[in-house]
């Protein structure tokens, strides 16, 4: 049965769509950081609601680039019932930049030295490479999907991460309210990772370079992070659970030491409260900052939007 043209034009668009595209400027901005510039006629529709949106890079193959790349909507299932030597890899990053009016959307990479695709890829990417973009629609009804940050109405925010979630705290910080107030942890690799961002003068903008570069994540945002909940949230007597706390958070502990979630947001948008923490980057450090904040320090789940990126020694958590 043949579809008609007023059903196609009746169907919802889809809320992220794939995106031809090609590098049009790379720029090393640190020795871990670099930003790649797409660019093709195809972003002038790509989504603006930014913050920390998530997008996808799909990678090309060897020889054959993107041919067996479906060129769908649902193209995720598609991909899947392709054979596993046809299947473009792909993984997730935060738009930094999108500027429809020039068909430009820029992304931040983060060289881990661990040979992943996508590192592996920005470091070698040059003029006129081409990618597909996965991302939002902006004529989509659906276009905010993606965005994890719900802070609700708060008197103060945490966001805390490492180098992977930097590029998405940039843009929250870039869209917080100039009355806003608080304040960022970034976990980087070195001193020389540090970027200039812009941010309301109420939220302060810590960078927390690794004392060995190569070091364990968390190593320096854990006890930044208990550090500025203790003096700006809690008292210290607040961190000491009484008898019938201390049981609780030990069942707790148990029941799902074994298999935490690496993704907790909170549905819609967060309860109001004192503080709205969003906390993104490798899974074990930000799993230990979340059972920080509800258990020890006692917000309220709602309150905490978590989401573990990565996990180390394996590889992203598609």
């Amino acid at each position: 049965m043949l579809t008609s043209l007023t059903d196609v034009e009746s169907r919802p668009r889809p809320a992220y769509r794939a995106y031809r595209a090609s590098v049009s400027r790379v720029e090393r901005l640190t020795p871990h950081f670099t930003r790649v510039t797409f660019a093709g006629e195809e972003l002038a529709g790509f989504g603006t609601a930014g913050l920390d949106q998530r997008i996808k890079i799909v990678l090309p193959l060897p020889e054959v680039g993107f041919a067996a790349f479906p060129d769908v909507d649902d193209w995720y299932s598609a991909w899947r019932e392709l054979p596993a030597e046809s299947r473009n890899p792909f993984r997730t990053y935060t738009a930094r930049a999108v500027r429809p009016e020039l068909r430009e959307v820029d992304i931040d990479f983060v060289g881990h030295g661990d040979g992943g695709p996508a590192s592996a890829w920005a470091m070698n990417a040059a003029p006129g490479d081409e990618i597909v973009l996965i991302g939002p629609d902006e004529l989509s009804e659906g276009r905010a999907t993606g965005i994890d940050w719900r802070p609700g109405v708060v008197d103060t925010v945490l966001l805390a991460g490492d180098e992977t979630a930097a590029p998405a705290i940039a843009s929250i910080l870039e869209a917080l309210p100039a009355d806003a107030s608080g304040v960022a942890l970034i976990e980087v690799p070195s001193a020389d990772d540090v970027l200039e961002l812009r941010h309301p003068a109420g939220v302060e903008v810590r960078w927390l370079p690794r004392a060995v570069a190569d070091a364990g994540h968390g190593g320096e945002l854990i006890p930044a992070v208990r550090d500025w909940v203790v003096r700006h949230l809690v008292s210290r007597a607040a961190l000491v659970p009484s008898e019938d706390a201390a049981a609780a958070l030990e069942a707790a502990e148990r029941a799902d030491a074994d298999d935490a979630p690496l993704w907790d947001v909170p549905e819609g948008h967060s309860i109001d409260g004192a503080c709205y923490a969003w906390l993104a980057g490798e899974a074990s450090a930000i799993t230990t900052l979340r059972r920080f904040l509800v258990r020890e320090a006692g917000l309220d789940r709602r309150q905490v939007a978590f989401m573990g990126y990565w996990r180390h020694g394996r590889a992203e958590l598609d």
